[in-house]
């Protein structure tokens, strides 16, 4: 079962192979996705990265969190689930008539 990591504090020049390659040093890389701004087409200095093996995921977590790429100190953890997340509708106006 393969496990995605979550990226951050990445250069803002950083690719999708910049990162493919620094991750596949710890294992082999499922996929790679640098987060870009929708209007700018601008990384916005985070993305995800999934690996095939849990246990060379975790090799990758050990020797990248906190080590240099570009001069910045990059954040590597597991992703969080996105459960739920992105606004919701809902609830009334509240200018109803009450029964």
């Amino acid at each position: 079962m393969s496990k995605k990591l979550y990226v951050g504090n990445l250069p803002f020049s950083t690719t999708e192979d910049d990162l493919r390659s620094v991750f596949e040093r710890h294992g082999s890389v499922d996929s790679v996705a640098v987060i870009t701004d929708r209007e700018t087409g601008r990384s916005r200095g985070f993305g995800f990265v999934e690996m095939s093996e849990p246990s060379a995921a975790e090799d990758a977590i050990r020797a990248l969190d906190g080590s240099d790429m570009g001069g910045r100190n990059l954040r590597v953890n597991e992703a969080q689930d996105r459960r739920g997340g992105g606004g919701g509708g809902g609830g009334g106006g509240g200018g109803g008539r009450r029964y």
